[in-house]
């Protein structure tokens, strides 16, 4: 089957596998000649005749590693030298590794890590962006993580670099308004890929089957966002809910949480357990209260209205009732569940006056 194309280029890293090669699929589907860069020559080959069967898709090929520094240049030098624009970079390449950061992982490997997920992200975008700004056009999709807005204990270095993309993104993609050119961050949970394995992780309960997403789904979600020229886009009803918690929940206890995903699935503790769970819940409730606050309030413009003393005293009563519910479900974690409360107290106090 031929599929119209649409004189347009793709070029996507990470391309092989996993969220990449999905990502790929969508642009060949769309009609994009596609430049897969891996450092995997079979699962690109094998991806390329798929996409001659189905799209008669014209691909290029570059087999290069980005955790070698030199990688982004000579990228762009063969892409350029070839008379090649690129019109949309999928910034996909990236892996993770497991461990206590003092005492287990690898300083190499660790370095490898932020070469390929941060370093190499932003030269190549350094490169191909100037391109873009010049012909007035462009689009960017950079892979960050739920991560991206919390901590990750016992895959620091990975975390680390994943909150960097998200910040950077939504720095130049400021410093890109009326340039024609956007940015969009893809932030996943866990999806069911060769990530976990790659990490060794994949004993652990975040790479749970039963739990991780389809990449083919969340790719789906990147490419929308990315089209739609949105800033970023949290793929998943739950991973949107545990963003959302993470602004809300007190940095430690939010790590406590995605520390609680790297225990091994066969690791049972009910009760530290049944404890998150409950603050996971309180967090939740939070979250959805603020969340219906704001649909009233755009729906209805309530900031027009002054709630009365009545009102303030009748929030503030239901308040305390869900202080003092919080106290008693889960003691060992109190104060923390406190400062989410007033946190999210405070939040809603402002939006009331």
């Amino acid at each position: 089957m031929q599929t119209q194309t649409t004189g347009k280029t793709a070029l996507i890293t990470g391309a092989a596998s996993g969220i990449g090669r999905e990502l790929t699929k969508l642009f060949a589907k769309d009609g994009y000649h596609v430049i897969l860069v891996d450092r995997d020559t079979e699962g690109m080959d094998q991806l390329v005749a798929e996409l001659s069967n189905q799209h008669g898709t014209q691909t290029t090929l570059i087999t290069k590693d980005l955790a070698d520094p030199k990688a982004p240049e000579e990228i762009y030098a063969q892409t350029s030298g070839q008379g090649q624009t690129i019109d949309v970079l999928v910034n996909n390449a990236g892996f993770g590794l497991l461990g206590r950061f003092a005492t287990e992982t690898s300083l190499a490997t660790e370095l490898a890590i932020v070469q390929t997920n941060a370093i190499a992200l932003m030269h190549l975008t350094k490169l191909y962006v100037k391109d873009m700004v010049a012909q007035g056009d462009g689009k960017i999709l950079m892979l960050g993580s739920e991560v991206s807005v919390s901590p990750s204990p016992m895959q620091a270095v990975y975390g680390a670099t994943k909150a960097f993309i998200k910040s950077f993104s939504e720095a130049i993609r400021d410093e890109l308004n009326d340039t024609g050119v956007t940015v969009t961050v893809l932030m996943p949970g866990g999806t069911n890929t060769n990530f976990f394995e790659t990490a060794g992780a994949a004993h652990t309960k975040q790479a749970d089957p039963k739990k991780t997403a389809d990449p083919a789904d969340v790719a789906k979600a990147g490419h929308d966002a990315l089209m739609s020229g949105q800033d970023h886009v949290v793929a998943g009803f739950m991973n949107k809910l545990r963003v959302a918690m993470a602004h809300v929940l007190p940095d430690p206890l939010v790590a406590a949480i995605a520390r609680q995903g790297t225990a091994p699935m066969d690791d049972a503790q009910p009760q530290k357990q049944k404890q998150l769970l409950t603050t996971v819940a309180i967090g939740a409730a939070v979250v959805g209260g603020l969340w219906l606050l704001s649909r009233s309030r755009n729906r209805y413009d309530l900031s027009a209205l002054k709630p009365t003393a009545y009102d303030k005293a009748k929030y503030r009563y239901k308040a305390g009732k869900v202080k003092f519910k919080a106290d008693n479900a889960i003691d060992s974690v109190a104060d923390s569940v406190k400062g989410a409360y007033h946190d999210a107290k405070a939040t809603v106090e402002e939006t009331l006056v």
